[in-house]
């Protein structure tokens, strides 16, 4: 399968490596910068590599190559056009979190893909997370029984330095804040575990150390989600002197879950009622990571990949994307309206932000 890769900054070796744990045909990277996609392709063995070509422009890229899979890396602020410009020249995409900066460009990818009969994920990688999935399991099962409420705390550290790497970062248009860049996977694993549906969202937003951005440094938030259940959120970038943690609770009336790590990649607590064998096991379960992205990457490929050739939706699908940014945008809306926001949300966008702080 013939693979291409649109922006060659920070999180791009996760998405080479992936490529080439499920052996795709590399065909082209892309970047605006040339020596960036020297130094990726260095990182991976790649250099010498005279069949993979390079590229500026993307649109050139995709037309010459012709890449039935694409992956989108490039600032945040860029996702939304370059994905439909792929979806519209029939290309298959993985887009980085988040999968847009606004609910309407969101919709637009859904609905440009369907109409087109591309498939679309979004990079939500730690669903793939041996203990989420796990979790995930025994939410499907009905283990919790009700659920009562849940929360995701990421506790993380962004220091000067962080945002001197890159001028987008930080700023509402390109980036957005710590609750879009940095925690919407724990968000995204908040409202796939209790039900999805959400009734009303309300947050408040604060920068308090980061005087040098346009977004927020830290985010909380009550979900009323629509079975009932009450879901909390804690976002920041605010820990000294380094990351804390990731960490996901569940709460019902037959089990209590805790998932820990730096990226929600160790089962720290695991009690039900009707206690299995399986059970024993992942009790003190840990998957080691190189760094906070963790393992996923590979696994999302391979699902991707999958999906293409059997004409199914990816697992991660572009309403999960959709689903993750609503959260997070209402979340904005309501700490510029200082009122509880509805669902669903209709139109709202980073930049709606634009002089918050």
């Amino acid at each position: 399968m013939k693979y291409a890769l649109i922006g060659c900054g920070r999180i791009a070796t996760n998405h080479m490596k992936a490529a080439l744990n499920n052996d795709l045909e590399i065909v082209a990277v892309c970047d605006i910068v040339s020596d960036k996609m020297e130094k990726l392709l260095e990182k991976h063995g790649l250099e010498g590599d005279k069949s993979i070509k390079r590229y500026a422009d993307y649109k050139e890229m995709v037309k010459e190559e012709k890449p039935e899979l694409v992956s989108i890396a490039t600032e945040s602020g860029n996702h939304a056009e370059i994905a439909l410009f792929c979806i519209e020249n029939g290309v298959n995409l993985i887009i980085e979190k988040p999968m847009a900066m606004s609910i309407e460009d969101a919709n637009r990818i859904i609905d440009a893909s369907e109409e087109k009969g591309v498939k679309v994920s979004a990079c939500h990688q730690n669903r793939f997370n041996v203990a989420i999935q796990e979790l995930r399991k025994a939410v499907e099962d009905g283990r919790f029984g009700k659920l009562s409420h849940g929360s995701i705390h990421v506790r993380w550290n962004r220091d000067h330095g962080y945002y001197d790497q890159a001028s987008w970062r930080g700023t509402w248009a390109q980036d957005g804040g710590a609750l879009m860049n940095q925690c919407i996977h724990g968000i995204d694993l908040l409202r796939w575990m209790m039900g999805d549906e959400i009734g009303e969202v309300y947050g408040a937003t604060r920068q308090q150390f980061h005087d040098y951005l346009e977004a927020e440094d830290l985010g909380m938030a009550v979900v009323k989600f629509k079975n009932g259940a009450i879901g909390t959120i804690e976002g920041t970038t605010n820990v000294y002197p380094k990351n804390l943690e990731e960490t996901l609770y569940i709460f019902g009336e037959n089990g209590t879950v805790k998932i820990g790590g730096t990226s929600t990649n160790n089962i720290d607590v695991w009690n039900f009622a009707d206690e299995t064998e399986d059970d024993h096991k992942n009790k003190g379960l840990q998957e080691e990571t190189s760094n906070v992205y963790g393992n996923g990457h590979t696994s999302l490929f391979a699902d991707v990949i999958d999906a293409i050739k059997n004409d199914r939706k990816p697992y991660v699908d572009a309403y999960a994307g959709r689903n993750a940014l609503e959260l997070v945008l209402s979340i904005y809306k309501s700490q510029k309206t200082g009122e509880p926001v509805k669902f669903p949300l209709t139109n709202f966008a980073s930049t709606d932000m634009k002089g918050e702080f």
